[in-house]
């Protein structure tokens, strides 16, 4: 079933690209600039779609994006660091980014051919964002079978919708995804800061899947103290 990827640049998305184009599905890549501070990950998504052969979209979401205010990732606030789980990070929703997305991605794909649109969405978004959400993703696909019905037969693959970030790692490097090649960091910096909540979410996942992690971070230890592992962690 050939597979339009809705990819931001990051370790999720890059490695759900490799593993779909792995099988043979791949047929494009998405992505959205809506304005995000971090708007330099759009360019390890062009690199993506490059390395893997397939067309790359970039759709101008930044006039809508300016008026979904009150983000970290948009607006001039500070983006906070430390772990997901703490209740400040939700400073980083982007309300209804992914709904929106979606729905564009959907029409790419029935205007195009593709049966199924792959976000990477994961356990560990569940927290903080609710358009991450399982029960989020099946209404989302209840609803785009009303809205195509008659037109096209899109399907929503979330593969990794009830697994954790450090399961992601692990697939990818069995299809030996670049790790390199992606950005993660919210404050769009020269190198991951490796303090923001994504960051710190990224080195603990490398961690607890006994991958080598080759990003470089301005602070490469805070990740211990933001999860509590402690130097033997």
């Amino acid at each position: 079933m050939k597979t339009l990827v809705i990819c931001s640049g990051g370790l999720d998305s890059v490695s759900l690209a490799h593993l779909i184009s792995a099988r043979g599905d791949l047929s494009r890549i998405v992505s959205f600039d809506y304005g995000q501070r971090h708007r330099k990950e759009l360019g390890f998504a062009r690199a993506c779609a490059d390395r893997l052969g397939v067309p790359f979209h970039l759709i101008d979401m930044r006039p809508i994006g300016a008026e979904l205010t009150g983000s970290a990732l948009t607006d001039d606030l500070d983006v906070p660091e430390g772990h997901y789980a703490e209740e400040n990070m939700k400073v980083t929703v982007v309300p209804n980014r992914n709904a929106i997305m979606l729905t564009i991605a959907f029409g790419i794909a029935a205007a195009r051919g593709d049966g199924a649109v792959a976000t990477a969405v994961h356990g560990g978004d569940h927290f903080i964002y609710p358009d991450c959400r399982p029960a989020f993703a099946e209404a989302f696909e209840t609803m785009q079978r009303a809205a195509l019905d008659g037109y096209a037969d899109v399907r929503l693959h979330t593969p990794f919708v009830h697994r954790t970030k450090a399961d992601i790692v692990t697939e990818g490097a069995r299809v030996n995804t670049p790790f390199a090649e992606t950005w993660s960091c919210y404050k769009g910096g020269a190198r991951h800061c490796g303090r923001c909540g994504t960051c710190v979410e990224r080195r603990e996942a490398f961690h607890l899947a006994g991958v080598a992690d080759p990003t470089v971070y301005d602070d490469p230890d805070f990740w211990r103290e933001a999860v509590g592992a402690g130097e033997g962690g």
